[in-house]
């Protein structure tokens, strides 16, 4: 038997959940795609960006950063136009960047989220329908049934409950994955930040 003849043996619930899996297949390619572009050696881009810092060359600083795509150049590149600034002026311009980057990092996850939670339960509906089925027959045949009778029933109760599960445990653990990445990129944010500031006041202090 096919895959495709099992999948129509657990009938029409089985659309969404179809609908669910291929929907959490891309969730999971395009986070895998966006997550490892936004990765960076934050400790070596930190430390050419200090040293350009410390020779007062803020064009080259800003130009440094304009070389990279991710996350944590975007946010020092805003801190570095106020670096002019008071501390709170740079942090809230950093904080303002950081504002725009966490929700694109985030992006899809709550869609995957819900995903784990509705997969088992459309599952457990296409059971019950089957087992609905399922009874039916025994009532239409007056309780005269041989196996038979009752496959149809059984057939989707028990492929809409694997399909849910399928479609429920990589999309649980895919989430979990994703927001630990996620949760590391915004500590190397943070991290970053306050590293940028401090080289600012340390820059301003030798000024006066």
């Amino acid at each position: 038997m096919s895959l495709l003849e099992i999948t129509i043996k657990g009938g029409l619930i089985m659309i969404p959940i179809i609908l669910c899996g291929a929907l959490t297949l891309a969730i999971i390619i395009e986070k895998l795609i966006t997550l490892k572009r936004a990765e960076i050696d934050t400790e070596k881009f930190l430390t050419q960006i200090e040293a350009i810092l410390k020779r007062r060359k803020i064009k080259e600083a800003l130009d440094f950063c304009d070389k990279y795509t991710q996350p944590v150049p975007r946010i020092i590149k805003e801190g570095i136009l106020k670096c002019d600034r008071s501390r709170e002026e740079i942090k809230e311009a950093i904080e303002d960047a950081a504002s725009y980057e966490i929700p694109q990092l985030e992006k899809y996850l709550g869609i995957l989220a819900t995903i784990a939670t509705v997969a088992p339960l459309l599952g457990l509906l296409g059971t019950v329908t089957g087992l609905i089925k399922g009874f039916m027959v025994i009532e239409a045949k007056g309780g005269l049934v041989n196996p038979s009778d009752l496959a149809r029933g059984i057939w989707e109760a028990l492929i809409t409950t694997v399909g849910g599960l399928a479609v429920a445990i990589p999309a649980h653990l895919s989430y979990n994955y994703f927001v630990s990445k996620v949760n590391n990129l915004i500590l190397q944010m943070e991290k970053s930040a306050t590293r940028i500031m401090d080289i600012f006041f340390l820059l301003k202090s030798e000024e006066e």
